[in-house]
């Protein structure tokens, strides 16, 4: 397998980072072979509507321009982004990403806080050695905080809080410095915000287990940058592994609270934009620190944007021993989520195993989709009666919704969607350009996936009518030439003549048959008997 060379965005709150690297196949693993960051300040909304503004996004285009730039002159393979908080809760976010696809063909994946976190957590750890210690890792971004306990095999708890430095500083702080009434109601409230995912990491730690601390993020980066200069005189390179005392942020953190912005551009590591949001970026860690009883914290230079290799490197099976775990979070994610809604799981994944078998049957014949539409086909499979759990009645809709809301881990949002909507239209109505889910997708292509893929699902569900299992498996035949497909059905039990199954089939393959145009027959298969009586 030849080396790539793949280039990883995240669109943060503050900040824009970009990191290029060159992918070892063989190993594997991954060299950075570029770095490129920029403060946009995505996370000054309008205080009126939370819309991302004009300015904002201007910046963010012509960061985004020369990020692109850069990886155009490594020859890099392929672009990956990634926005977060300030993209995902902005009501014209979903345009912003649409404009940056038009103007630059870049597509950027939305993701939530908790993926987020799982993301930064692949980072980390493709940059530092677990061993089979437990490990608490804290990323402050510009909009969120995220807190994560992990070892070497998993991530146990994944949490995001909406927490953040610009989003706090914003909100909080009005003077400068900042006086002492409004350092206590910042205080107190990232204390409340933190309590709950504080205490579960506390559940989810063993007795007698003492976890190793890691921070990675511009916030913690930028404090260690300080205490290193002040005990050491310089900065090390890379900062990857320096370590710094609780006692030394309170000090440091004590300091700047007592600055003015103007008095803090003159510390010594400090930049211009850093100095504008330090103060409540440093009180998060500060509490973090304290409510988790933390004695010291080490910086790992790798978070979000290394995990975002690591994640397209699982998923192209590139990583199969150290993080093996990793590569079925997905699959594992889903089947949580269908016993969360108390789905039938034998039904579910017979309904998944005839769906799969007639889409790769016919695949490059009546279609030419791949593994990732695959997978999604799969998750929508197992998840379309999920809606039962609301009610039988319009099953299908509440099963759009309960996908839709589920925090399914490895997944983008757009892919959420998309399974969303093909669960959605596994019975009754085909997809219609009033559906706002539907047509509110955001290109031809995935409104593409929805009809072809929930077309094959119905087929599935209508193969297993009685919810019994009658059939064992099922055979395709195209005949490209009368342009017509038949379901060559093998029963389960000798002289079991499927009716049901064959009458429902009559009744949802019209969808299948407008969409692929082909005429949908399907006939009980004599094999299964011939060799029983042979």
């Amino acid at each position: 397998m030849n080396k790539q060379i793949i280039a990883a965005i995240d669109i943060g709150t503050n900040s824009i980072h970009m990191v290029i690297v060159q992918i070892e196949p063989s190993l594997p693993s991954f060299t950075v072979v570029a770095k490129e960051k920029d403060t946009v300040r995505l996370g000054d909304r309008d205080p009126a509507t939370g819309k991302l503004t004009p300015e904002a996004i201007e910046r963010s285009l012509a960061t985004l321009r020369r990020c692109q730039e850069l990886a155009n002159s490594f020859n890099a393979n392929q672009i990956i982004a990634v926005a977060t908080s300030a993209t995902r809760e902005a009501p014209n976010g979903e345009a912003f990403i649409r404009q940056v696809e038009a103007e630059m063909g870049i597509t950027i994946n939305l993701i939530s806080g908790r993926e987020e976190a799982r993301r930064i957590y692949l980072g980390v750890l493709s940059g530092m050695d677990f061993n089979e210690q437990p490990h608490i890792i804290i990323d402050i971004g510009g909009g969120s905080t995220e807190l994560i306990l992990a070892d070497i095999h998993e991530p146990r708890f994944l949490s995001s809080t909406k927490i953040g430095a610009v989003r706090l500083a914003k909100e909080f702080v009005t003077t400068d410095p900042i006086d002492d009434g409004e350092l206590k109601v910042l205080r107190a409230y990232i204390r409340g915000m933190l309590e709950r995912p504080v205490d579960e990491i506390w559940q989810n730690l063993q007795l007698n287990e003492v976890p190793r601390t890691i921070g990675t993020s511009g916030t913690i980066e930028t404090i260690a940058e300080i205490h290193a200069k002040e005990e050491l005189g310089s900065v090390p390179d890379p900062l990857n592994g320096y370590e710094i005392s609780y006692k030394d942020v309170e000090k440091i953190v004590k300091k700047l609270s007592k600055l003015s912005y103007e008095e803090r551009l003159d510390v010594s590591g400090l930049s211009e934009k850093r100095a504008e949001i330090i103060i409540p970026g440093g009180v998060i860690l500060l509490e973090a620190m304290n409510m988790l009883k933390l004695n010291s914290i080490t910086i790992c230079e790798r978070a979000l944007r290394e995990g975002m290799i690591v994640d397209w490197m699982l998923a192209r099976g590139m990583i199969s021993s150290r993080l093996r775990y990793q590569n079925e979070v997905k699959k594992r994610n889903v089947i949580k989520i269908a016993q969360k809604y108390h789905v039938d799981l034998d039904y579910s994944e017979r309904v998944a195993q005839f769906a799969l078998s007639i889409f790769d049957q016919l695949q490059d014949k009546l279609h030419s989709w791949d593994t990732a539409e695959r997978e999604l086909l799969w998750s929508a499979a197992i998840l379309h009666n999920s809606g039962v759990y609301v009610s039988h009645s319009s099953h299908h809709k509440h099963s759009y919704y309960l996908i839709r809301n589920a925090e399914l881990l490895g997944f983008t949002e757009l892919e959420l969607e998309l399974i969303a909507n093909i669960a959605r239209y596994h019975r009754k109505s085909k997809p219609k350009k009033k559906h706002s889910p539907y047509s509110e997708l955001p290109h031809k292509r995935d409104q593409s996936i929805v009809r072809q893929l929930s077309a094959i699902l119905r087929l599935a569900v209508a193969l297993d009518r009685r919810n019994q299992g009658a059939i064992a498996a099922v055979e395709c035949q195209y005949d490209s030439d009368n342009n017509s497909v038949c379901l060559q059905i093998q029963p389960l039990e000798v002289g079991d003549r499927c009716a049901l199954e064959l009458w429902n089939l009559s009744y949802k393959k019209e969808l299948f048959e407008e969409e692929f145009d082909v005429e949908l027959t399907a006939t009980i298969s004599n094999k299964l008997l011939a060799k029983v009586n042979g």
